[in-house]
């Protein structure tokens, strides 16, 4: 056991007395010692439920013969930090987890571990750090929130968010507003639709790294309990068998994760995090490959915000499983893939079938046959950027129209709602990239704006920040080279005519290649917005967002 060496021998007399002082038995010091990785707090909505799960995962864990040990991982509620200065510390929050986590079970060596996320970061962070330590691990989440309902209709965060457009717009009063306010977020658990959280604990089942159910079993339901405690069962049957995390995330396992991201229509955010957490499995994932993944993958499902349907109608249908039995009628799967079931995705996938193709369509009747995400390139992002194409009006498919240009979201949102922005506009926010921002803020606030006010199928917006899942439109983010290393975003001035071709995966600026030199001769750094604290230390180690935003050194 990894854990003899801090348990067994003469030499670790005093670390037994330290288990001493806690209360632990030699009997418990005897068995395998289990970390239990809990985001457990009370500000975040998709968290507030954790510590049931914990007990669950520890009933589970010592039933099958281990000793679980909890302690703590931190997470940001990407929703209450939209907006404000509290956004820059979003994404910056996947290295912290990882590195926190890393730092908890290496130092005390345990034997295995059980991660309990939810929301946005945190998912990818734990998965992150179960690459690095690669001790045998389950993952279990939370859970999803249940839809909201409002006059009849089922509704969620991003209705919210569009509703405060609508009263920008005069088209909805301030009482409306109120009901949505009480309704449209009636449970704990991550947001009900096809949001970042979402996405990233579906991928998950996906990667093989959680139990069926992961993604998609409401946080309310007792269901979620059981799996809570089946996975602290399962990751004692993988410490004996020895299946650790770089066993089951392998370079097939990231391809299917990513054709199960194009069939259900997932948040652009997973273009950040998948790409990150294969850096530490060892696996490059380009992201050249994902256009070529999008080609082969049809689009089975249109969750909120692409459609009306939600997470725990996704549950009904028969969940990840079933979409990926879809999937494999048409041989898009490696279903060869070790997951942390001890069986392979073919096993587990195998009589998973669609229970409701409304939800889910068949695979020879899809959305598109093409997938949910596509990156494009040109010009204007010569490295690379993401739209959630299957969130896009398809008259917005291909458009193009006057940059309006904005050096920040605040100025861009104060621009939308005061009526400066109308239809045929792209609207243009640079500097918020993974440097410039730093921390590469999410652009929910502007999207929601745009569409609440009823130019979503008029309007694109174009960003080296990134978007919220509950983003729609034609909402282009992760511009890469970003605007603070002089990327082309940088350089685009008010009125020139943007070019976006979704279908062709093209974005373009109708600006001469000689008339962008000049630009660029022209161009200065900007003094960065953060000097001091974890964000300049960010600023200076991170890289861009076709690279995943993951962390390095900087070169000398």
């Amino acid at each position: 056991m990894k854990s003899d060496n801090v348990k067994t021998g003469m030499q670790q007399a005093p670390h037994r007395s330290l288990f001493n002082a806690l209360g632990m038995t030699a009997e418990e010091m005897r068995k395998p010692l289990v970390g239990i990785v809990s985001s457990y707090n009370e500000i975040v909505p998709g968290h507030m439920n954790l510590d049931k799960i914990t007990e669950a995962v520890k009933l589970g864990v010592a039933m099958a013969g281990g000793t679980p040990i909890v302690f703590p991982a931190i997470a940001v509620c990407d929703g209450i930090a939209m907006g404000h200065i509290g956004m820059k510390y979003s994404l910056v929050t996947r290295d912290l987890i990882a590195d926190s986590t890393e730092c908890m079970a290496t130092a005390h060596q345990f034997d295995a571990l059980v991660m309990i996320p939810n929301c946005d970061k945190n998912v990818p962070g734990l998965l992150m750090a179960a690459a690095r330590v690669n001790v045998p691990t389950v993952f279990v989440s939370g859970g999803p929130m249940l839809a909201g309902h409002v006059h009849g209709r089922k509704r969620s965060l991003s209705s919210m968010f569009e509703a405060v457009g609508s009263y920008a717009a005069g088209t909805m009063t301030e009482e409306e507003v109120t009901e949505f306010e009480n309704k449209v977020c009636p449970t704990c658990g991550s947001c009900s639709g096809m949001y970042t959280a979402n996405s990233m604990n579906c991928l998950t089942e996906a990667l093989g790294m959680g139990l069926r159910g992961n993604g998609t079993i409401p946080a309310v339901y007792s269901e979620r309990i059981k799996l809570a405690k089946h996975a602290g069962m399962k990751v004692m049957e993988m410490y004996e068998k020895n299946i650790r995390p770089r066993d089951i995330m392998t370079e097939k396992a990231f391809l299917n994760a990513l054709t199960v991201d194009m069939a259900l229509g997932c948040s652009t955010n997973s273009m950040l995090h998948l790409p990150a957490i294969a850096h530490e499995a060892g696996v490059n994932l380009d992201m050249e490959l994902v256009n070529k993944m999008s080609a082969r993958t049809p689009n089975l499902c249109h969750l909120a915000p692409a459609g009306p349907t939600y997470m725990e109608d996704l549950n009904e249908a028969g969940g990840v499983y079933a979409v990926m039995n879809e999937l494999a009628k048409k041989d898009l799967l490696n279903l060869d893939c070790m997951t942390v079931t001890g069986k392979t995705v073919g096993e587990n996938i195998k009589n998973c079938i669609n229970l409701n193709p409304e939800v889910i369509r068949p695979v020879e009747n899809p959305y598109s046959q093409t997938g949910g995400i596509a990156v494009l390139k040109g010009n204007l992002a010569p490295d690379t950027a993401v739209v959630k194409r299957s969130a896009v009006a398809p008259e917005m498919l291909k458009h193009e129209g006057p940059a309006r240009v904005f050096d920040c979201e605040e100025d861009a949102i104060a621009a939308i709602k005061g009526g400066k922005i109308v239809a045929g506009d792209v609207v243009v926010i640079r500097y918020e990239g993974p440097k410039g921002g730093p921390g590469m803020r999410e652009m929910l606030n502007p999207t929601s704006a745009i569409a609440g006010m009823g130019l979503g199928s008029t309007v694109a917006l174009i960003t080296d920040g990134r978007f919220s899942g509950a983003s729609r439109g034609a909402s282009i983010g992760h511009v890469s080279p970003e605007a603070a290393v002089g990327g082309p975003i940088a350089l685009v001035e008010e009125g020139d005519i943007i070019e976006i071709d979704i279908n062709e995966n093209k974005l373009n600026v109708r600006v001469s290649d000689e008339e962008m030199a000049a630009r660029k001769a022209k161009w200065q750094p900007r003094e960065p917005k953060v000097t001091t604290g974890y964000l300049a230390r960010y600023a200076a180690m991170v890289t861009s967002g076709n690279r995943g935003a993951v962390l390095e050194i900087p070169k000398k």
